[in-house]
């Protein structure tokens, strides 16, 4: 077997719900070969995120060089960054790697915890972004790094328009916090995609922007352009989120395997 090589640069996610470990579930249940790059280290569990540690910029640097120079990859995916040097360094990894890049920009967690120090911001807007096939902001992260708030459908369209003008080629607006259907809006300034899937009553989403994400990842490693990637990317996540399950006393995670039963 020949499988597309898949390569996620992230944070650990101790519980198992998002995170590196997501990604790799992820990739596995897509029918991909996944390999890491660990950015940073969380304790991390259903209730929320009690510490995180980043990992020296060396250590990053190595791993991706290790990876990349020896096994290659097809597309990359990036998450939780934690810090300005780490941003900076991730992205210069990037700009020298001639495959598809997927970028969700983690700025908190699902529990409304920080992963990312305020003085990266600019960095993932400078350098991060520029860089990016698919950017996959959520409202939270859109108003972090555009200090565009959207309140409604309408507003996707804005949100769109202010995160290309950060640089990536198309932008995947995830608008899962509004009220009504789960709606998504993918652009590249020119050619629009609505995404659209019924709202699940299921609490348990623990790691669906990372799922995600590093979904788009798989599909664009297949080949696939980036509409059919995307698309197919929100068919599993949705999946996912439908048999999402409890585990522990907080938000449990979205079921990375629920394709394979």
């Amino acid at each position: 077997m020949n499988l597309p090589r898949v390569l996620t640069v992230a944070g650990s996610d101790s519980g198992g719900g998002a995170g590196i470990q997501a990604d790799l579930k992820t990739m596995l249940a897509l029918g991909t070969h996944g390999m890491s790059v660990l950015a940073a280290v969380t304790a991390q569990n259903s209730r929320g995120v009690q510490g995180y540690w980043e990992l020296p910029v060396e250590a990053v640097r190595a791993q991706y060089r290790s990876v990349v120079d020896d096994i290659g990859v097809q597309a990359v995916k990036t998450g939780m960054l934690a810090s300005a040097p780490l941003v900076e360094t991730v992205a210069e990894l990037l700009a020298g790697t001639a495959v598809p890049v997927v970028v969700d920009p983690v700025g908190v967690s699902k529990h409304g915890d920080s992963l990312l120090a305020a003085s990266a911001l600019d960095s993932v807007r400078r350098k991060l972004l520029p860089v990016a096939t698919v950017a996959t902001p959520n409202l939270d992260e859109v108003a972090q790094l555009t200090g565009v708030a959207v309140t409604d459908e309408s507003g996707l369209r804005r949100a769109a328009g202010a995160m290309l003008e950060l640089g990536p080629r198309w932008v995947l607006i995830k608008g899962g916090h509004l009220a009504g259907d789960a709606v998504d809006l993918l652009s590249d300034g020119t050619d629009e995609h609505w995404l659209r899937a019924p709202r699940l009553d299921n609490r348990h989403t623990h790691g669906t922007g990372c799922t995600l994400a590093s979904a788009i990842a798989c599909g664009l490693a297949k080949g696939l352009a980036v509409p059919e990637a995307v698309r197919a990317a929100k068919e599993y996540v949705t999946g996912a989120i439908a048999a999402g399950f409890a585990l522990g006393d907080g938000i449990g995670p979205v079921d990375h395997g629920w394709k394979l039963r």
